[in-house]
């Protein structure tokens, strides 16, 4: 199988079908983590091939719970493989502040679109997204996959701009709007 197979969005939507068949409704979970850069808060977000942007988390076993899941996910995505070679505090790893969901997304079919809602006529929805506040530990040493790029997008840059990164993360402006960021 190539990697363009592996990783297109129909072998990615037959995966969330077959995946639902196994389990029922996927449970994803993501980090929106702000960061301040020359007075203005930034989203980190991971590109992939130059061209594809998403928050760090991942989607949940069954039965896990969307805290101690997103911590895990956060340390598969963005912590060392060798965490030793960082010299690591006590509890250096899993150290992550999760804090409010601000917002849920929801696919009601086995198609790209997602909706902050669901819609009346859906049931039984097929993914469930959660956004959630992470607050930067104080001191974290960031290690990203090879295929990916770790960006602070200005969220001026986010906003209302569906077109290049999608309506989940144009989004995420007015979600972060009812925060007041004070700068230190």
């Amino acid at each position: 199988m190539s990697i363009d197979r592996l990783y297109s969005v129909a072998a990615r939507l037959q995966r969330l079908q077959n995946n639902y068949e196994d389990f029922g409704m996927r449970r994803t979970v993501e980090g929106i983590m702000v960061v301040h850069e020359h007075g203005h808060p930034h989203i980190l977000m991971l590109q992939i091939a130059n061209a594809f942007f998403k928050l760090p988390g991942d989607y949940l076993t069954p039965g896990e719970t969307d805290e101690p899941g997103l911590k895990k996910r956060l340390d598969d995505r963005l912590a060392p493989l060798d965490p030793t070679m960082f010299e690591p505090e006590d509890g250096a790893l899993n150290d992550w502040e999760i804090g409010d969901c601000l917002a849920q997304w929801w696919r009601p079919n086995f198609e790209t679109f997602m909706y902050p809602f669901i819609p009346a006529h859906v049931t039984k929805p097929k993914e469930c997204k959660k956004m959630y506040v992470v607050d930067l530990p104080e001191r974290k040493v960031f290690a990203v996959p090879r295929n990916m790029k770790l960006l602070a997008i200005p969220v001026f840059e986010l906003y209302d701009n569906s077109g290049r990164y999608g309506p989940q993360l144009a989004a995420i402006p007015h979600l972060l709007s009812r925060y007041n960021f004070i700068l230190q």
